[in-house]
């Protein structure tokens, strides 16, 4: 017989997990991530699904006894859906060229899977709780960079007129500028143009002065035709 009351607590568990999925993918959208609302909506959701039919596999078996072969076991479902989750997470971190980027999004992934269990486990409160604690560090604690200085790493290149030999004009001004540190520096030398690249490593510390140190160079290293600062993989 159908059962209308579990039915429509069934429901209140998706729709609970869905809008606090939702709330969580509302924030990585807001900030540009590809794993936005639709994506974390349907992760809380879908694994709130599978915690419910994680806790009604023993209601389907109940009716065998300890001499037969099947074994039930509630937590097996839950567990894969997390251990699932690795990939889709994976699929949201992405390598520039000097950090890995997405990590945030892919441990809100988790955290959803996480939060949709919960509900369909019927732990309600601790979801919720859970949801506005992450809600909170999401939309506040990304200031805090701003706040804290931290290692930057950059490659400066440099391309100038091989009559010149400017390297150790360049390694002066970068020497004016405390924030930055010379790690490594690469030659490369164009016979055909006669010009010579230099590539260097550099490491910075808090608010670097870039527009100030590329005017400089421009200004007193002779024989410059090109300048370009990028962002460099982290050592």
């Amino acid at each position: 017989m159908f059962d209308w009351q579990e039915s429509l607590i069934s429901l209140g568990k998706l729709v609970l997990a869905a809008l606090l999925g939702g709330a969580v993918g509302f924030e990585r959208e807001s900030h540009g991530q590809s794993a936005g609302l639709r994506t974390n909506l349907l992760v809380a959701m879908g694994s709130c699904l599978m915690m419910m039919l994680s806790l009604h596999m023993e209601e389907l078996f109940i009716n065998l006894d300890i001499n037969t072969v099947v074994r039930v076991d509630p937590g097996r479902i839950a567990s894969y859906a997390i251990a699932g989750m690795g990939f889709l997470g994976a699929g949201a971190i992405i390598k520039g060229k000097g950090t890995v980027r997405g990590l945030t999004t892919a441990a809100g992934l988790w955290l959803n899977t996480g939060i949709g269990l919960a509900v369909g486990a019927g732990y309600l409160l601790p979801a919720i709780y859970t949801t506005l604690i992450s809600l909170l560090i999401l939309y506040n604690l990304r200031f805090l960079k701003i706040v804290f200085a931290h290692d930057e790493f950059t490659v400066l290149t440099l391309t100038c007129f091989s009559s010149e030999k400017p390297l150790k004009k360049i390694r002066r001004i970068i020497a004016e500028f405390p924030e930055f540190n010379l790690i490594f520096i690469n030659y490369r030398h164009h016979i055909a143009s006669q010009t010579v690249t230099y590539r260097l490593r550099l490491s910075s510390k808090g608010k670097a002065r870039f527009g100030t140190i590329v005017g400089k160079l421009q200004r007193e290293v002779p024989g410059l035709r090109e300048i370009t600062w990028e962002e460099s993989d982290v050592p």
